[in-house]
């Protein structure tokens, strides 16, 4: 049995999110059965994070065990070919350890957000990023993200359906960026909760557009409750770009 790490690239609109659903097509089922049609075994691929349905990936690590001898660059061609029409690439494949886990291994996780300032409705990038169709002050946003950066408990900032058992978290990096379209945001942590990252980038929204004030970012946290969030950023801009390992 061979364990290969895979590099992911893939178009979220289509799919319910990247686990198996049962009402829905996945990321995870996409792949398994592109495996399943070259290899002729099932198999299992596991990833860094499970991205909700809309959530789009640049750098999603993954991996699967394969019984049959195979060279990883061959099992990326396979995949790539047999995964049609799927919008999913993989973009590097590579051997590992029988111990590396793409989930359990990961030290830290990234992700970006994509915001539109426009009035025009997107065309080319419609799906891939959130129109904000007014003005938004960077400056603004960038002092209310401060405010989430290190250990914190996020209840307002994640998903009622949230399974996590704590709330707790510690946020590395929360930086707002102006781009030639509007502004990305990049998170970076451990772990995320459900929802915390489009949670954030909504209520970040509401400091750019000044309904709210970076003051009140710090009062969403300190109040523990979900009732206290503001607004949850649709999915479609959010990008799962990076996982870092030790090793």
């Amino acid at each position: 049995m061979t364990r290969f790490a895979l590099t992911l690239e893939y178009d979220g609109r289509p799919f319910m999110g990247w686990q198996r659903q049962d009402h829905g097509p996945s990321v995870q089922q996409a792949l398994e059965e592109a495996a399943f049609a070259m290899l002729g075994e099932r198999v299992a691929v596991h990833a860094a994070g499970r991205t909700d349905a809309g959530v789009h990936a640049t750098g999603m690590r993954a991996h699967l065990d394969v019984g049959k001898p195979i060279e990883a660059f061959r099992l990326m061609e396979a995949l790539n070919a047999l995964v049609r029409p799927a919008p999913v690439a993989v973009l590097d494949c590579v051997v590992v350890a029988d111990d590396w886990h793409a989930r359990f291994s990961c030290v830290r996780r990234h992700y970006r957000y994509d915001v539109a300032t426009r009035r025009a409705p997107l065309t080319l990038a419609k799906g891939l990023a959130w129109r904000v169709p007014t003005p938004l002050d960077v400056a603004a946003m960038q002092n209310g993200a401060a405010r989430l950066v290190g250990r914190h408990d996020f209840t307002t900032f994640r998903s009622a359906h949230c399974q996590a058992n704590s709330a707790v978290r510690t946020l590395d990096r929360l930086d707002v960026v102006e781009t030639a379209d509007g502004l990305s945001v990049f998170a970076s942590a451990r772990s995320f909760l459900h929802h915390q990252v489009r949670s954030m980038v909504g209520c970040l929204a509401l400091v750019g557009q000044k309904k709210w004030s970076p003051d009140d970012m710090s009062a969403a946290l300190e109040a523990k409750d979900r009732a206290a969030l503001g607004l949850n950023a649709p999915p479609d801009g959010l990008y799962f770009i990076a996982a870092d390992y030790l090793s």
